[in-house]
């Protein structure tokens, strides 16, 4: 299988504050692919490289056949449009309706009549199960409801890499269920490439092909591979940690 992002060699700081060094993984297309790791590990920062919202200093990242690095601004905004993102908070605009919110992408992006956009807008709520709920606004809407409506807008331009940034953070369990559910039937449906920054061991034994840990203390990678295999078969007692801890 071709390789939809490749990082090699990658250091991550802030001025003088590294956080994450000598990173090298590869994301598969269309694999689920999580980066895990416990609170201030850098998994935020790495994908804000993933995203082009940082240009490597040290390293390389290729997302898609671009090199972060290299490309300039307009091949990076012209980029960005082959990919969702899902922010933790959903980042939605309270002002607007979820189809506006939904529209907003499409309409900078492709000239479509009205009523072919109307239509577009009200298929993505549906994939999403908020189908009637066009006319709400963000804060009419529950946590759960939040995030599947910012995944419908990561999705309106149907992109070929979609990244999630804690998908299920705040919510709860059964809540948490429903979100996998819609990850992984829009990764079957579109085949897309998924990024997944994550520390719900549910998500990554439910969802993930791959996982990389990252760790704080040595910033950078210290486990990688599928997710039954990290917890059955690792003998860093770091990795044990995080995999085999109870979440209940």
């Amino acid at each position: 299988m071709e390789e939809a992002i490749i990082v090699e060699n990658l250091t991550a700081a802030y001025g003088d504050n590294v956080i994450l060094t000598d990173v090298s993984f590869r994301v598969l297309r269309g694999e689920i692919f999580a980066i895990a790791g416990g609170s201030g590990c850098g998994k935020s920062t790495l994908l804000k490289y993933l995203i082009g919202l940082y240009r490597p200093e040290v390293g390389r990242v290729i997302v898609e056949g671009v090199d972060i690095a290299q490309a300039d601004d307009d091949t990076i905004n012209a980029h960005r449009r082959k990919f969702g993102v899902l922010f933790q908070s959903g980042g939605l605009i309270g002002s607007m309706t979820l189809a506006e919110n939904i529209a907003l992408p499409l309409k900078e992006t492709l000239h479509l009549p009205s009523p072919f956009l109307t239509y577009l807008v009200r298929a993505k709520l549906g994939m999403v199960n908020l189908a009637g709920y066009e006319n709400h606004y963000p804060a009419e809407l529950s946590g759960g409801m939040k995030k599947r409506a910012g995944l419908a807008r990561a999705i309106a331009l149907d992109p070929a890499i979609l990244f999630f940034d804690e998908p299920t953070a705040g919510l709860d369990p059964v809540t948490s269920r429903e979100i996998y559910e819609l990850i992984s039937i829009i990764n079957r449906g579109m085949k897309t490439t998924m990024v997944i920054v994550t520390h719900d061991l549910d998500l990554i034994f439910r969802l993930a092909h791959e996982v990389i840990l990252l760790d704080g203390e040595k910033k950078g990678i210290i486990a990688r591979g599928k997710p039954e295999e990290l917890k059955s078969f690792t003998r860093d007692r770091r990795v044990q940690a995080f995999f085999q801890r109870d979440t209940r």
